[in-house]
């Protein structure tokens, strides 16, 4: 359900080359490090949203989603699920046009919002795995 074929494909094939990848910091121990490096591989512009504000892989990072000064297609949640809602109601805000909630990111009222709000949405699944697939 929070995950089916057709809106995944969408989101990787036509919702943009740009995706805000919040939680992404220089810690490459962490799943956003290793998931951002495989959405460039695919032609992915990858921004670095962290209070940091880190550059990431040649990107230059923001503090939070309100910060970046262009559009966003895609925003991808590496933030556990407690503190997600708020980060999809923020990409709305913002404009994006999706939103992916990382493997084990699961806030079903988010889901919801985010889908009322027109944008399509996928939960606990992960880009990386899905999108050499396609």
């Amino acid at each position: 359900m929070y995950g089916d074929p057709e809106t995944i494909r969408r989101i990787l094939t036509e919702r943009g080359d740009t995706w805000a990848v919040v939680g992404l910091s220089n810690n490459q121990d962490r799943a956003a490090y290793g998931v951002a490096r495989v959405l460039q591989r695919f032609g992915k512009r990858v921004v670095p949203v962290h209070p940091k504000a880190e550059t990431v892989h040649g990107e230059p990072g923001y503090a939070s989603l309100r910060d970046i000064p262009f559009k966003v297609d895609v925003v991808d949640v590496f933030v556990n699920s407690a503190l997600a809602g708020p980060v999809a109601d923020e990409a709305a805000a913002i404009g994006a046009e999706a939103v992916w909630f990382q493997l084990g990111v699961v806030d079903e009222a988010a889901y919801e919002r985010a889908r009322t709000a027109g944008l399509d949405m996928v939960m606990n699944r992960c880009p990386a795995i899905e999108i050499p697939a396609l």
